[in-house]
């Protein structure tokens, strides 16, 4: 049994090869299950089929992924490259006190968790700051929509699918 740390695997050398494992995973139409090797079949969660996908989507495209336990702590340029953004940018957020750390010594250390929640405000704060702005636009008469039209953003599962 393997441990709890954080893995990276890095894509096969003909990642193109993935395509059809890919192509499969995309028109499964009964419960996702893992085959054992003495033939047991084990149904899978959605939750671990999702990450399945994603893992594969992304080697296949010659990415490198990953794998961290949530309780992971990153160094300020890991966490910088998590969010894509510079090193300097990160520090100004932690100074500022929008992403918690502890500095045991020289170096300062953020949780995983912190910083996935951070993300995940800021990607609300962004989606309701363009909402507000076509808000605006629209009373403004930006758009040509009839007064009884509905606009509505589409959540991040939609525009993947």
């Amino acid at each position: 049994m393997r441990g709890t740390g954080e893995r990276t695997v890095l894509p096969p050398a003909k990642a193109d090869e993935l395509l059809g494992l890919l192509r499969a995973l995309d028109e499964q139409d009964n419960a996702p299950a893992l085959i054992t090797r003495d033939g047991s079949r084990i149904d899978l969660p959605d939750e671990l089929y999702d990450v399945l996908h994603d893992v594969v989507f992304a080697l296949s495209r010659g990415l490198a992924i990953t794998v961290a336990p949530r309780h992971t702590v990153l160094t300020t340029g890991e966490a910088a490259e998590l969010l894509g953004v510079s090193r300097p940018t990160l520090v100004r957020l932690l100074e500022s006190g929008e992403i918690p750390f502890e500095q045991p010594g020289r170096h300062r250390r953020i949780r995983l968790d912190d910083l996935l929640a951070y993300r995940e405000r800021a990607r609300r704060a962004r989606a309701a700051g363009l909402d507000e702005m076509v808000r605006v636009s629209e009373q403004a008469g930006l758009y040509d929509l009839p007064a009884d039209s509905r606009v509505e953003r589409l959540s991040d599962s939609d525009r993947e699918g």
